[in-house]
């Protein structure tokens, strides 16, 4: 493929037509529409559908914009680094990661690397479900236990587990209902922790409802009932005696995976976001993440 073409052919989708297009890089408005046009013939497919006063992208233009577009930005980022002989990571860096997460830790994570990285452009945003990297523009997205995914690849970098905590002043119920705080819907009303002496069934009744991990938490650290939470979000509450831990929630092992699309280059960004993880959390343990928020 003629990457000069491809590049005239992203140069007119982003500006909107070929004469924006041609005043915008100062070129002539004959050659952007024969260097386009050669670019279609190659690819068998028509890019733009042309009309007597607008030009829109086909369904295949689309595609190919959202696609190329990064991966020219990518190479010309690259190149201006090399030339400059500069290794300053620059540029704009996008991130989903869930809720949880950005609450407890992507605030720090995040002004450490503006820190270290000041010509780069971060923008994080918060959202539980599996956003489309490659149609929203982001450059990575954090995400827990993902399901397999053939256009992305990445690796976990922390491991975490649930325990059934309750206040200081519950002791681990044998044979008693107690209070629950739970999270939105859940219709469960028997818990198994498992501590040192095997597992113990917990009849619950929830008095409580709340969407947020943060929220039951708060909850359970005031007294409100006994809850399911993370080991690392409740870790320190533990060891200072707001908490008691009644166990393990059996199977209840969860991964944070960094995740990016496989058909794109890994920019410099996105490298060092990765070992910025690789630092904060070396061996990926809820301890970690546990002193992190500490920290």
């Amino acid at each position: 493929m003629d990457l000069l073409a491809l590049a005239d052919f992203t140069l007119v989708a982003r500006h909107g037509g070929f004469g924006a297009a041609a005043r915008a890089a100062r070129r002539p408005k004959a050659t952007l529409s024969r260097r386009v046009g050669e670019l279609e013939a190659a690819l068998d497919l028509r890019l733009f559908d042309r009309g007597r006063r607008d030009l829109k992208l086909t369904e295949e233009g689309c595609a190919l914009f959202e696609r190329a577009g990064a991966l020219l930005t990518e190479l010309e980022e690259t190149a201006t680094a090399i030339a400059s002989g500069s290794s300053q990571v620059r540029g704009r860096l996008r991130i989903s990661a869930p809720l949880l997460f950005s609450q407890t830790a992507m605030g720090r994570l995040a002004a450490e690397f503006a820190w270290a990285h000041p010509e780069v452009r971060l923008e994080v945003t918060t959202d539980d479900r599996a956003v489309d990297m490659i149609e929203e523009g982001y450059d990575l997205v954090i995400r827990v236990d993902p399901a397999p995914d053939e256009t992305l690849v990445g690796r976990p970098f922390l491991h975490d587990r649930l325990v059934v905590v309750g206040g200081p002043d519950m002791p681990r119920p044998v044979g008693t209902t107690v209070p629950a705080v739970v999270r939105g819907a859940d219709s469960v009303r028997t818990w198994t922790a498992v501590g040192p002496e095997g597992p113990v069934a917990i009849e619950i009744e929830p008095v409580l409802r709340l969407s947020s991990l943060v929220m039951i938490r708060d909850a359970v650290r005031a007294g409100a009932g006994a809850a399911r939470l993370p080991l690392s979000l409740v870790l320190g509450d533990i060891g200072s005696g707001r908490m008691t831990s009644w166990g393990d929630v059996a199977g209840s092992d969860i991964s944070l995976w960094a995740l990016y699309p496989s058909r794109r280059l890994l920019n410099a960004r996105v490298s060092a976001f990765l070992e910025l993880l690789r630092r904060s959390f070396p061996q990926g343990a809820p301890e970690e993440l546990a002193a992190y928020l500490a920290g």
